[in-house]
C-alpha cells in the first residue's frame, strides 16, 4: 500500500465527517455503509513534514497521520469519552494537515508492508487505544451514522480496510519524469 490520498474504510463502514460536536468541541468523525460518499477520502501522511515521501509503501508499525481531504483536518483522539458508547473521542482537529501529536498513528498490519487487500488496525500513540466502530449509532441530524471511537484492546471492531483511492507507486528513476 502506498502514501497519498486514498480512501480507507472499513468492510461495511467508513469515515465522512459531519457538523456534529464531540464533547470536547472538536468535529465528530462518523461510520456510514453507504459506498459513495465523496466525504470519506483520507491522505496517508508521515508523522512530520518529512518522514513520508509520495509513492512509498507503508510499513507495518508505521508511524502515520490520517489527513480528511476535504477539510485538512486530521483523524485526532486524547482523553474524553465518546458521547455514546464511553470509549473514547475520536475527532477531527487541525487545519491544513497541521495539528499535534495526538494526530498520530500506528499501522498494525499482519506483513513488512500494508497491503491494499489487507486489513490493518490503527493504534493510537498517545493513548493507545485501537480506532474502532461498533453498533452505537446517532439520532438526528446525522440518523445511522455510527460512532467511530477508541478502544483500549484488539478486537473485531478494530479492523480497517482502503477500499479505493488513489494508489501511487513509486518511481524507478524519481528525477525522470515521462508523463508528457
Amino acid at each position: 500500500f502506498f502514501q497519498d490520498f486514498l480512501s480507507w474504510r472499513s468492510g461495511l463502514s467508513f469515515l465522512p465527517f459531519n457538523s456534529i460536536q464531540t464533547g470536547s468541541g472538536q468535529q465528530s468523525v462518523t461510520g456510514v455503509e453507504a459506498s459513495d460518499d465523496a466525504n470519506s477520502y483520507w491522505r496517508i501522511r508521515g508523522k512530520s513534514d518529512g518522514s513520508c515521501q509520495r509513492g512509498t509503501p507503508v510499513k507495518c508499525g508505521q508511524a502515520i497521520r490520517l489527513t480528511h481531504v476535504n477539510t485538512g483536518k486530521n483523524l485526532h483522539t486524547h482523553h474524553f469519552p465518546s458521547p455514546l458508547s464511553n470509549n473514547q473521542e475520536v475527532s477531527a482537529f487541525g487545519d491544513d494537515g497541521e495539528g499535534d501529536d495526538l494526530d498520530i498513528w500506528i499501522v498494525q498490519c499482519s506483513g513488512t508492508y500494508w497491503e491494499r487487500e489487507d486489513a490493518v488496525r490503527f493504534k493510537h500513540v498517545g493513548t493507545e487505544v485501537f480506532l474502532s466502530i461498533t453498533g452505537e449509532q446517532y439520532g438526528h441530524p446525522i440518523r445511522g451514522q455510527r460512532e467511530v471511537h477508541g478502544m483500549p484492546t484488539a478486537n473485531h471492531h478494530n479492523y480497517w480496510k482502503a477500499m479505493e483511492g488513489v494508489f501511487i507507486k513509486p518511481s524507478t528513476d524519481p528525477a525522470k519524469h515521462d508523463e508528457l
